[in-house]
């Protein structure tokens, strides 16, 4: 007799529970959508759970209590409104990002025909979104490793984004000074605390996009450096940095002594999220 979807859900909620899955309830229903191939939304839909689909849904189970991504398995993730192919080799962005893609959107919209730059894009992500909501503006972006340029590449196909592959701390030399909006969301995780980031995060995505010195800085550093050439006088920086470096990721643009209107933004916990900066005039 085939199970009903409630107690098919129940299970793998218990198995991801005491795996220490974050979210059970919310990816066991992710995973048994993916496997109907319908939105979440519409399990309602669905009374009792066939073989074929339980039997893929028990192996989905199993690998997400495994601390897989859920995002590495179902192949994708929603970004403000836009979707993005993730998987191996590439940072699945977190809904905390989207603020710091807002505040670029925002101040690209104030602008006419805007030039915006997304630095370490990973998978497109923020360009994607820029491209989206402002029509208007010229969206350049650039990410260092290979296999995460690879989904870059994909997920940007068709959206007139200016995509290339090399590092930051040189990018874009033909656009110097002619830039109205750097936006990145670097590295910033401290050497040090490899032990306290998610297993999620820890043995799934690349570590080029985690780990940045032993304070956790040192992209930021180069970020810094690399806004204040690409930027017209008075453009805008941004970047996203760890909650615990709510005064130390500012101080970096502060202490350069070439920003003003050096500011922290707090994500929707509370949690210290971004700095935003504008090159002095």
């Amino acid at each position: 007799m085939q199970p009903r979807r409630a107690a098919v859900l129940a299970e793998a909620v218990d198995r991801l529970r005491e795996a220490g899955v974050a979210s059970p309830d919310h990816d066991a229903a992710a995973l048994l959508a993916h496997v109907y191939a319908i939105p979440r939304g519409r399990l309602y839909e669905i009374d009792l759970v066939g073989d074929p689909q339980r039997a893929a849904f028990s192996a989905l189970v199993a690998r997400r209590a495994q601390r897989e991504p859920l995002q590495h398995l179902t192949g994708s993730t929603g970004f403000r409104h836009v979707d993005l192919a993730v998987g191996p080799g590439v940072f699945v962005p977190r809904p905390e990002t989207e603020l710091l893609a807002g505040w670029a959107i925002e101040a690209a919209l104030a602008l006419a025909a805007p030039v915006v730059v997304d630095l370490c894009t990973g998978s497109g992500a923020i360009a994607k979104a820029v491209a989206d909501e402002v029509p208007d503006a010229r969206v350049h972006a650039v990410e260092l490793d290979e296999a995460a340029h690879a989904w870059a590449e994909r997920n940007l196909r068709g959206t007139g984004v200016d995509l290339r592959q090399g590092d930051m701390a040189d990018a874009f030399g033909d656009i110097l000074g002619q830039v109205d909006v750097v936006v990145c969301n670097p590295p910033y995780i401290p050497l040090e605390a490899w032990e306290s980031v998610a297993a999620e995060a820890r043995d799934h995505d690349p570590h080029l996009a985690l780990f940045s010195g032993a304070d956790g800085l040192d992209a930021i550093r180069v970020l810094e450096s690399r806004a204040a050439v690409l930027l017209r006088p008075g453009g805008l920086v941004g970047a996203e940095h760890a909650d615990v470096q709510g005064a130390s990721a500012p101080a970096v643009f502060s202490r350069a002594g070439r920003w003003s209107e050096v500011r922290d933004h707090d994500d929707l916990a509370g949690r210290a999220r971004f700095v935003t900066a504008r090159l002095a005039r």
